[in-house]
């Protein structure tokens, strides 16, 4: 997730350029909501779109990543730039319950939500006493 990122800022009629050899990715807001099937996890990706997503579930760790490119200035000059546009991360460790292989996820309105079902094992179950 390291990359090069470059960050302006405006002063006046002047632009400074700084490139950094790294760069931190946005911490993105999350939701995570337990149903008796199912963990459903909303994050706020903003100018993300399911290109720019990658998802990953790995030895229990659930990892989001999203790239997000910089915005065009379509020819104006920028007097001030306070809104910062960057990558998303943000790790999760959920444990191995999850069946992967039913696992979906869609992106709309910068949200993304990812729908996680619970394995068979995972799920609880009512042990009858005789």
């Amino acid at each position: 997730m390291t990359e090069n990122c470059v960050i302006e800022r405006t002063s006046g009629n002047e632009t400074q350029t700084v490139e950094r050899t790294s760069c931190d990715a946005f911490r993105p807001n999350v939701d995570i909501l337990e149903g008796a099937d199912e963990f459903i996890v909303r994050a706020d990706l903003p100018g993300a779109t399911a290109k720019d997503v990658n998802i990953e579930f790995e030895k229990g760790v659930l990892t989001l990543h999203a790239r997000v490119a910089r915005r065009e200035r379509g020819g104006a000059n920028q007097r001030v730039q306070e809104y910062g546009v960057g990558d998303y991360a943000r790790e999760f460790r959920i444990g191995e319950g999850i069946d992967t292989a039913r696992a979906a996820a869609e992106v709309a309105n910068g949200v993304l939500t990812l729908h996680l079902p619970k394995a068979e094992a995972a799920k609880p179950r009512r042990i009858e006493v005789k």
